[in-house]
Formats: C-alpha cells, sequence, structure tokens
C-alpha cells in the first residue's frame, strides 16, 4: 500500500500583534486553498508575530486562537499546527499545538529560547519533545531557533517527519536553509520548515519555507518574500525504503539529554 501525507505549509504575513486580522487572513488564504489534507503546517506565533511582549498577545488554554484551530481542523478534516503565545500559571511559553479534526490536542513548548532576541527573559523554556502520530506517521514538531540543536531533534528512528515553525529573518535565510538540509540528511528523515514572510519592526522576513526529503532533496519551496501556500504528498514507502537500504541509524551513539 502507497501510504502519502498530504501537507501544506502556510507562508504567512504576519499581523504584528493583531489575532483578530491575521485569523482572518488566514481563513481567507485556507478557504481559497482547494487540495485535500491530513496536516496545515501554520508559522511560529502566527496569530501576533514573534513578540517580547506577551502581555500584548497572550492566549489562555481553549482561548480564541486554539478555538480556531480547532474550527479549521474540522472545517479541513486535517491536523493544524502552529506556535502560540499562551500563559501557563504565571508564566509565559511558545507553544505548539497540533490538532486533529476529532478535538485531541498535542502540545509542545518551545526548548531553545532566542536569548539574542530576550525570548529567554520573556518565556518559559519546555523539557520535553513531542512526537505525534498523524495518520501512522510519526512527526516531531519543533520550533525556530530549535533548529540550531541537532542534539534536540535527533532521530533515536522515532519520527519519519521534522517540522520547524518559525519567524526566522532574511539576514540569516542561508543558515535556515542549510540547516534544514542538514536536519534532514543527518536524521533520514523527511523535514519541513514553515516560515513568515512580511516585517516586524526588527526584522523582515523571506520566508524560504521548504519541505525537503531524506536525501537532502527540496521537493517544494515557496517563493521568496511571498505570501502563499505549498503543498506536497510525503511518500512512505519511499523513506522507508531509503532507511532500510542505507541504515545510518544502526550506526549512531546512544546518549541521554539532561535537563
Amino acid at each position: 500500500m502507497v501510504r502519502v501525507l498530504k501537507t501544506a505549509v502556510v507562508q504567512q504575513d504576519i499581523i504584528w500583534e493583531n489575532a483578530t486580522e491575521n485569523l482572518g487572513r488566514l481563513e481567507k488564504i485556507i478557504g481559497d486553498f482547494k487540495q485535500d489534507l491530513d496536516l496545515l503546517v501554520l508559522p511560529e506565533m502566527f496569530h501576533c508575530g514573534f513578540t517580547m511582549q506577551p502581555t500584548n498577545v497572550v492566549q489562555k488554554p481553549g482561548g480564541a486562537v486554539v478555538s480556531w484551530m480547532h474550527k479549521m481542523a474540522k472545517i479541513l478534516n486535517a491536523c493544524v499546527m502552529g506556535s502560540i503565545v499562551e500563559q501557563v500559571e504565571q508564566q509565559f511559553v511558545n507553544r505548539l499545538y497540533v490538532i486533529d479534526p476529532n478535538g485531541e490536542e498535542s502540545i509542545y513548548d518551545k526548548r531553545h529560547l532566542f536569548r539574542m532576541g530576550g525570548e529567554n527573559k520573556a518565556y518559559k523554556s519546555g523539557d520535553e519533545r513531542l512526537i505525534v502520530n498523524i495518520n501512522g506517521w510519526r512527526i516531531c514538531p519543533l520550533i525556530c531557533y530549535d533548529l540550531r540543536f541537532p542534539v534536540w531533534s535527533r532521530n533515536r528512528n522515532d519520527y519519519d517527519v521534522l517540522i520547524y515553525v518559525a519567524n526566522w529573518p532574511s539576514t540569516r535565510r542561508d543558515v535556515w536553509r542549510s540547516l534544514l538540509k542538514a536536519r534532514a540528511l543527518e536524521n533520514q528523515s523527511y523535514v519541513i520548515g514553515a516560515n513568515r514572510v512580511g516585517e516586524d519592526g526588527s526584522n523582515n522576513y523571506a520566508g524560504d519555507s521548504m519541505m525537503i526529503d531524506a536525501k537532502g532533496k527540496v521537493l517544494v519551496e515557496a517563493s521568496e518574500f511571498v505570501e502563499e501556500v505549498i503543498y506536497s504528498e510525503l511518500s512512505y514507502n519511499d523513506l522507508h525504503q531509503f532507511r532500510e537500504k542505507f541504515p545510518v541509524w544502526m550506526d549512531s551513539d546512544d546518549f541521554e539529554i539532561k535537563i
């Protein structure tokens, strides 16, 4: 049986700290996209942009943005993924949600906080990876700056697709493109990068959203500086035939991450 993961990435122009406008624009973009989907991937902080003023945009668990994600998952009959600003007790987190059409939620809190932008002062770091099952595919979602830390993303033969949602500036776009390919090659995994376009006052963003196979080949790539949706059907058979023929993972080093 040929199994595919029908995947779309929204390369979004995010309106600064305006959840209502961002969700409205996204509904229009997604509504115009007619492909059947298993997974829709949105950028980091898709409701507000990469802000270090979390009190301006914070969502409570089960709030308006998460409710919107539930609605879109039902409409699309697909999983919806993206990160938001959320408050947990007295602390803020950059929290990625994966919401399926049946309403099941999975969460991942960003592990590596971008200290050069003050994220480590505004948010609390997470300490657990997430592997979520989507139609038999094992998916590991991470967030932006996590891309620079290969130990955290190391494939222990426990995932098939590695996803990074991001607000990655155009000044470092060569790093983004290089590391996405490196993560695919070293982990023998599909890699998806979902980045934004536009400006936020501090940076501008080229996008460079893409999907890459386990051999480092770019399957599909968004146009630079353009808001658009990219789509690909990832092949489970192709991935596992390659892993069986060239089982690099069997010679990998054992290690433990100490939190």
